[in-house]
């Protein structure tokens, strides 16, 4: 009986050794807090996520967010940075996963309620469609170009630069990677 009781304890303390020891984490936190962790055999992309239209239409910004800290000076909420990108990924999935990362206010309708099939990207930082004027809204760009489907269908390839981009005349204000305006719908 003592014999039993002693291996008890014992399998109890080294039980409790090792929960204390480890951390545990979801999938998701782990893929979270390694979002940067980029080895030579990753595959990458860079994401950026930029409102410098907002800088140049201030008068039409909402009063509240020019009181406020969400528009940064230099105009990238994101400044281009580099990413792991994991298989299956979409655009999405990455602004998703990057937004959480680097703490930065997300808020979209997903594509089951969106009329395109894809997710409609509402506001970052708190910059909303509308917020600096009747055209204004997200765009989604892959290397320079907008794209012809949505950030949650498109599948981002190793090297690939995606850029999320608030536009206040429905596109014609965002530069291309050659200098060009891009008329485009916005983001979804």
């Amino acid at each position: 009986m003592k014999k039993d009781l002693l291996m008890l304890g014992l399998a109890a303390v080294l039980i409790l050794l090792l929960v204390s020891g480890t951390k545990f984490q979801s999938v998701e936190d782990y893929y979270l807090t390694h979002a940067d962790d980029i080895t030579d055999e990753s595959d990458t992309v860079t994401v950026s996520i930029e409102c410098g239209t907002v800088l140049k239409n201030w008068e039409q910004l909402d009063q509240a967010l020019r009181e406020g800290t969400h528009i940064p000076k230099d105009g990238f909420i994101l400044a281009p940075k580099e990413y792991v990108l994991r298989k299956g990924d979409t655009a999405f999935d990455l602004l998703k996963r990057i937004t959480r990362y680097e703490q930065i206010q997300l808020e979209y309708q997903g594509e089951e309620k969106n009329p395109y099939g894809s997710v409609y990207i509402k506001g970052i930082q708190y910059l909303y469609e509308f917020s600096c004027g009747p055209l204004s809204g997200w765009v989604f760009q892959v290397n320079g170009s907008t794209g012809k489907t949505g950030c949650s269908r498109y599948y981002p390839k190793d090297g690939d630069v995606l850029r999320f981009v608030y536009t206040c005349d429905l596109g014609r204000d965002i530069a291309r990677e050659d200098g060009e305006g891009d008329s485009c719908e916005k983001s979804h």
